[in-house]
């Protein structure tokens, strides 16, 4: 790989610190803030963290393009790289009205993935990926035409608004995106796939910039808009790079955090129960989502509890996830 090349998760970097540092105090000023429901005092933190991550990504997947037709004369592969940053736009301006309008309009949970449903359209028309699909148990299956039209969307829509569902913990969201995001490039690279491994460069790069602000004690929330974006570029990773295999496992704890609150009909939180010195006990007589467990888990082997451990917590359990599927691919 061109050394130029690392030019891209640079500025994605570097764009998505300073646009976050600057997007902070205007989210006060504008009103766009909410309650760390899990702090004693619940303090106001600025929301929709999801607007300087795009610019981030956005920065570096263009300066990429860029250096490959300008530089590199490479642009066969301009097509896909322009398909997959049409779908996160379009991702990201769904996630920008949910964190705006959603709460507002009343939208039930069933609703919020038929929004998401437009933004596969740029990756099903340009016919991306392989319809020789590997998956665990099955193997190796020929989706032919339903590949485009039925696999892909229920891939882009199905991991956008997963995502999007482990949430509310400083540093959870962006942390997993890292480890996550992080396997598939690794997998993508050793595969052979090093322009698709670039895209996860820039996604991890960008990322890791947001984290330094929504790290506990966070200054920022995510938002909708990085969470379906997050899940969308890992759909999309998969897409190009033919690594379903992969997302499928990787996406293990938003299979338990799907099926934990179905046990109570969807009517739970995440929040923890937070106590006057900022340890949190599960807040339901049961268990009804991963973060619960995890309360269980470390309240039993230390006794105390707190945000950041739960946060730590799942994203190990995460990385164990991912070096698992990364064994089923080297």
């Amino acid at each position: 790989m061109n050394p130029i090349l690392f030019l891209s998760p640079l500025i994605a970097f570097v764009c998505t610190f300073i646009l976050t540092k600057r997007w902070i105090p205007v989210a006060h000023r504008a009103g766009l803030v909410g309650h760390d429901m899990n702090k004693p005092n619940r303090p106001k933190v600025a929301e929709m963290g999801g607007i300087p991550l795009l610019g981030g990504v956005l920065g570096g997947i263009l300066s990429y393009v860029g250096i490959n037709t300008f530089i590199l004369g490479q642009s066969t592969i301009n097509l896909a790289l322009f398909a997959a940053t049409s779908t996160v736009l379009i991702i990201a301006f769904i996630g920008v009205v949910d964190d705006l309008l959603g709460w507002k309009i009343g939208l039930k949970q069933w609703q919020k993935p038929l929004l998401t449903v437009p933004a596969a359209i740029p990756m099903m028309v340009a016919n991306l990926g392989r319809s020789v699909v590997s998956l665990p148990v099955f193997g190796d299956v020929n989706l032919g035409l339903l590949y485009p039209f039925l696999a892909v969307p229920i891939g882009i829509v199905g991991a956008s608004n997963g995502f999007n569902m482990l949430a509310g913990y400083n540093g959870l969201e962006a942390g997993m995106g890292i480890v996550i995001i992080s396997a598939m490039t690794f997998v993508a690279y050793y595969t052979g796939s090093s322009w698709v491994a670039m895209v996860g460069a820039v996604a991890v790069a960008s990322i890791l910039a947001f984290l330094y602000f929504n790290w506990y004690p966070a200054k920022i929330f995510p938002g909708n808009a990085f969470t379906y974006m997050v899940g969308t570029i890992m759909a999309c990773m998969a897409i190009l790079g033919n690594m379903e295999k992969l997302a499928l496992v990787l996406f293990i704890p938003y299979y338990m955090d799907f099926l934990l609150p179905l046990r109570k009909r969807m009517r739970t939180e995440a929040f923890g129960k937070v106590n006057e010195d900022g340890t949190l006990d599960k807040p339901y007589d049961k268990v009804y989502d991963l973060t619960h467990l995890m309360i269980v888990l470390i309240k039993r082997i230390k006794g105390k509890v707190y945000e950041r451990e739960v946060t730590i917590g799942i994203i190990f359990f995460e990385a164990i996830l991912a070096f698992i599927g990364i064994k089923l691919y080297i």
